[in-house]
């Protein structure tokens, strides 16, 4: 098998399935100096949206309550 100008490899269908590794799924690589390790990535710290959540986890400053918030989405 060979990497691509890109860094990119192709997962055999055969050990994607085994690993239940489906389109979509997102992966670490683990490298302990000498193995590569391709691995399922925690579903809770991986992705935009997580990371996005990470970044902003503990910024707020406004103190509002739940009924203060949906009042003003509700234009109340």
């Amino acid at each position: 098998m060979r990497i691509t100008s890109k860094g990119q490899v192709t997962i055999p269908q055969e050990i994607r399935e085994k690993a239940g590794l489906l389109p979509h799924t997102e992966v670490d690589f683990e490298f302990d100096g000498k193995v590569v390790r391709i691995v399922k990535a925690d579903a809770r710290k991986s992705g935009r949206g997580a990371r996005f959540v990470e970044r902003l986890r503990g910024r707020g400053d406004v103190a509002l309550t739940t009924d203060t918030i949906m009042a003003l989405t509700r234009n109340q």
